[in-house]
């Protein structure tokens, strides 16, 4: 199968076309400068076309003469500032990606995010008992949703448009993908948290998938010829505290300790919004952040193991990995 790949140099679009270019399928990605790929990258039997997902004209050649798209580029934000560009980049990027790609392939595979299925209305914060969350969540405007889950929100709906339309897709809502890569980005930011023996930590639970596992969904989708059906990526639930202990074992470091109450978490993203308008900086934490890092959700990955593969990535084996690439890479 020929794919086109956005996204290409990202954590799960690399991790996809590795995986891809193992199972026998060949790749045209897509870059928004060529110039700034890595040796690694120019070496693998790759395509690589310039190209952005806000150009059409870019991408209606890019699409020439490919049989499926893997559509995983995507702006993750959850800073208030970053609204506009995110909107433009996860809603009016994707709904390109749907426009080029009708009538022209015979699949296509959008990766989306769990927190495009919205939340119920009632959730307790740092409650014992979890909130299951399925594919059979419906988006509830009035539950407290991030811009991000907004933005992948109307993504997914530019897909269902295509899909009405006769786009044969599929659509992936992984939970926290842990992958190897650059810890200034995504979730690969919480082994850096660790790494450098932050203190503090909240009472709430994380979500997660290993991007492999991502990329293996995306391939089982493909070769399964799946059309119309969306399938959450989960392995597990664990506690943010258990999380970091795990980690800073790996990096052979002091695990966060003080929990913090939700009285100082309040003023925390507080102060961090105020930090982060007088210096400029990125804010370690937002109010978005600070209100889901105490929600206590499972989202069930039954649909998934009937359907794409039969288990999820053990953590510990995740985790090794990821930490022995950080570990190495601090070093360099």
């Amino acid at each position: 199968m020929r794919i086109l790949v956005t996204g290409a140099t990202g954590l799960v679009g690399w991790a996809f076309i590795e995986k891809a270019l193992e199972r026998g399928h060949s790749i045209k990605a897509l870059c928004r400068n060529l110039s700034n790929l890595s040796a690694k990258q120019k070496l693998l039997a790759v395509n690589w076309v310039e190209g952005d997902i806000l150009d059409i004209l870019s991408l209606e050649k890019a699409i020439e003469n490919t049989d499926a798209v893997f559509h995983a580029a995507a702006m993750v934000s959850f800073i208030p500032k970053d609204k506009a560009a995110m909107y433009k980049t996860n809603v009016e990027g994707t709904a390109n990606m749907v426009n080029v790609a009708l009538g022209k392939v015979k699949a296509f595979c959008f990766i989306s995010s769990v927190a495009a299925l919205g939340k119920p209305i009632k959730i307790k914060l740092n409650s014992s008992t979890p909130t299951l969350i399925s594919e059979d969540q419906k988006w509830v405007p009035e539950t407290e949703n991030s811009n991000y889950a907004h933005t992948k929100f109307c993504a997914e709906n530019e897909v269902w448009r295509g899909v009405a339309e006769g786009l044969p897709a599929f659509v992936l809502n992984p939970s926290i993908i842990l992958a190897e890569g650059n810890w200034n980005q995504s979730s690969a930011q919480l082994f850096k948290y660790v790494y450098n023996e932050n203190k503090f930590l909240t009472a709430g639970y994380i979500n997660y998938v290993d991007v492999n596992d991502v990329a293996a969904a995306a391939i089982a989708g493909f070769e399964k010829k799946i059309i119309n059906e969306r399938f959450i990526l989960n392995a597990g639930q664990v506690t943010y505290h258990t999380f970091f202990q795990k980690v800073a074992a790996k990096f052979h470091k002091k695990p966060p300790h003080i929990k913090l109450s939700n009285i100082a978490i309040q003023i925390l993203w507080r102060l961090e919004y105020l930090r982060s308008l007088v210096f400029g900086a990125k804010p370690l934490i937002t109010k978005e952040t600070a209100h889901s890092a105490q929600q206590n959700i499972l989202y069930v990955n039954s649909k998934s193991l009937s359907t794409l593969f039969e288990t999820y990535t053990d953590l510990d084996l995740s985790l090794e990995r990821i930490c022995k690439f950080f570990t190495v890479k601090s070093k360099v």
